[in-house]
């Protein structure tokens, strides 16, 4: 398990709750700044487009501000880079923050990454978040919310096919006494067609007639 100062440590499971009790956790206190004061990391290796930002404005706006941003003791932001630049777009003058506390120039470097890339490493369960996409479309809730776009959503949920209709790719299952069986041979629009008066005889009205020939006068 990991220590703090990312320096490993031989504690067990059972010591978990004595080995984290005095730890200060940077969740413990939530504090609201002002944007003004805080300072992005100028090294800061993850890139947010201006797409990406109006979709956090917009969940913002839907679901208000849910994770502060993540400071040390000089205000720089550690983890919260995109919700600073949404509530910029949105005018917020303040913010919601805690401060890491204490952790040393190792720890904040590292985090800025695992913030990021942690997040990044989950997998989805396309059929449950079919499940949920389905009732919130019932719900006549904004699907864009979620951070999805709707060519994303709809390959997760195909157009259903209306009553009636079947799915150009169905194969049918065969009937118990079939119609046609191997080694059948069909004859498609089949046709006699008498060379002297030109009409035009059935295939078994034809076939009837190929010895005799035509019964028409000429």
């Amino acid at each position: 398990m990991p220590a703090q100062n990312g320096k490993k440590t031989d504690k067990t499971t059972a010591d978990n709750d004595e080995y984290f009790a005095p730890i200060n956790w940077p969740a413990d206190n939530v504090e609201r700044k002002t944007v003004a004061s805080l300072i992005p990391y100028a090294r800061n290796s993850r890139t947010h487009s201006d797409e990406q930002v109006a979709q956090i404005a917009a969940s913002m706006k839907e679901w208000g501000f849910t994770n502060p941003i993540l400071i040390d003791e000089t205000g720089m932001i550690i983890a919260g880079h995109g919700r600073l630049l949404a509530a910029q777009k949105l005018g917020l003058e303040q913010v919601p923050t805690m401060t890491a506390t204490g952790w040393t120039e190792a720890q904040k470097k590292a985090y800025i990454i695992a913030d990021n890339k942690l997040a990044l490493n989950a997998g989805w369960d396309n059929e449950l978040l079919a499940v949920e996409f389905g009732e919130l479309k019932e719900l006549d809730f904004d699907l864009e919310l979620t951070g999805f776009d709707l060519a994303e959503i709809g390959e997760l949920m195909p157009d259903e096919i209306e009553d009636g209709l079947t799915d150009e790719d169905a194969v049918p299952e065969p009937p118990e006494t079939p119609v046609s069986v191997l080694g059948d041979v069909w004859l498609l629009g089949a046709y006699f067609e008498c060379s002297d008066c030109k009409k035009k005889f059935s295939y078994s009205e034809g076939f009837a007639l190929k010895d005799d020939g035509c019964p028409c006068e000429v």
